[in-house]
């Protein structure tokens, strides 16, 4: 017989405890901690189909037949190049991202464009009516007879519809508002959100129909809910930029079936999302020419070679501790790069305030741009402008030597489709490949030889 069991659980990190206590001992957070019920005992699981787990047995990887499974592939190639590909049937992906940046847009958009190839769709919105979906609908230009909308939060609800329609695509949005009956806390707590993605990953995987979920995010930016929700689902979307700018940005942080940290660029029209096919070009369309303190680097995304804008702004302080700021890049790196500056090159930067900043609102974590940092921290504080044309990549270690990159044939190549004449590389990387004749590659192999070619007085 099934007993009720009291716990206190924890909305931003999920920790479980059998008492109330006014700090999660998990996540050090201030009243977090709710009372939940569980009902311990033998558990009545909904079977989806007469389909059980118990009948699964285990098989020799050698006599498992290697198959291919066929993509389904959106009008978006953007959105087909961060999922690898395309949606993969059967996969669950988790898309996050701030409120109005336009995750329900863009599902709504996918959901239209395989409803026109005749591919069914399930549209299943638990914050919005079927009346306030159309009109977002007619207001994209979305109208097929194949996308069926559907405004339901009961999870067991939901399941008994996708078995009926048996779509070729689910957009749950989102899960935050769905709810098992099974389960005593409300919609949006962890054990719901925990419960709920664990059906509906049990659904896709048995019935090999692909769903795409919503999650909300914190204020600090992560998903909300336990952090097993990301480890739960295949792919794991964010959806990233500024509400008041055009331009998003669609980056994988997580993908089964691809290559993780992947990007895809789009542009919010009045009339839907918009795939930015070159992005290099809408990144440095307005860079000032002959200013101090910019620098391209060409930084890898996934597989996509995107050129970006770094600038920098170098100034006395007026107080005793400096200020080091950072937009786009980690801000433990602007010190850690003018400390090199400073002992290996000489640079007087200790009373200085530095403000570096990557412009287009993209984040860049690798360390190929070290060297571009490094050369617009001295162009600024030099007040020398660096050559227009020139493209520099590199890692700096703390001796101030430049250390090679991957796959430097990729971003020499975009630099030269974009007419840059020079690029500055570190010089282990240019054995072993050809340059191609529009541009000048030269490799260097320290900080102080970089900057008499990048940064002449």
């Amino acid at each position: 017989m099934a007993k009720r069991k009291t716990k206190f659980v924890c909305q931003d990190c999920g920790y479980e405890t059998a008492k109330w206590m006014g700090k999660c001992p998990g996540c050090h957070n201030w009243n977090t901690l709710v009372e939940e019920i569980e009902i311990t005992g033998k558990p009545n699981r909904h079977t989806f189909s007469g389909v059980s787990s118990a009948g699964s047995k285990p098989e020799k990887i050698t006599s498992i037949e290697s198959q291919q499974e066929p993509r389904i592939t959106t009008n978006l190639k953007e959105l087909n190049r961060v999922l690898g590909g395309g949606i993969v049937p059967g996969s669950l992906v988790l898309i996050g991202g701030d409120p109005g940046i336009g995750k329900s847009t863009l599902l709504l958009q996918v959901s239209s464009q395989l409803a026109e190839k005749q591919h069914p769709v399930l549209y299943i919105s638990g914050e919005e009516s079927t009346r306030q979906t159309k009109l977002r609908a007619d207001r994209l230009g979305v109208n097929s007879d194949l996308l069926y909308v559907l405004s339901e939060t009961n999870l067991l609800n939901i399941a008994n519809h996708i078995e009926q329609l048996n779509p070729s695509l689910v957009v749950i949005d989102s899960i935050q508002t769905i709810y098992r009956e099974e389960v005593s806390s409300a919609p949006g707590s962890v054990s719901q959100v925990r419960e709920c993605t664990s059906e509906l990953m049990r659904i896709a995987k048995t019935t090999g129909v692909p769903i795409f979920i919503v999650g909300h995010v914190t204020k600090e930016g992560a998903i909300a809910g336990p952090r097993l929700l990301e480890h739960m689902v295949d792919a794991v979307l964010y959806f990233e930029g500024e509400r008041h700018h055009t331009y998003r940005i669609l980056r994988g942080v997580k993908n089964r079936f691809g290559s993780t940290n992947e990007m895809g660029i789009f542009e919010m029209k009045e009339e839907g999302l918009r795939e930015v096919m070159n992005p290099s070009e809408i990144f440095l369309e307005e860079r000032s020419q002959g200013a101090a303190g910019s620098t391209v680097v060409a930084s890898m995304e996934g597989t996509r070679p995107v050129l970006v804008e770094i600038q920098a702004l170098i100034s006395p302080s007026s107080f005793g501790n400096p200020r080091r700021m950072a937009t786009g890049i980690d801000h433990n790196r602007v010190p850690l790069l003018m400390a090199v500056l400073e002992k290996r090159v000489g640079l007087m930067l200790q009373n200085q305030d530095a403000y570096i900043k990557v412009a287009g609102g993209v984040k860049l974590d690798e360390p190929a741009i070290d060297l571009a940092i490094a050369i617009s921290i001295t162009s600024s504080f030099r007040d020398l402008p660096t050559r227009p044309d020139d493209i520099f990549i590199g890692e700096v270690g703390l001796t101030g030597e430049i250390r090679r990159v991957s796959r430097i044939e990729q971003r020499v190549q975009e630099a030269a489709k974009l007419g840059f004449k020079r690029v500055i590389c570190p010089q282990n990387n240019l054995d072993g490949w050809t340059t191609p004749n529009n541009i000048q590659v030269i490799g260097v192999k320290s900080v102080q030889e970089a900057l008499e070619i990048g940064v002449t007085r």
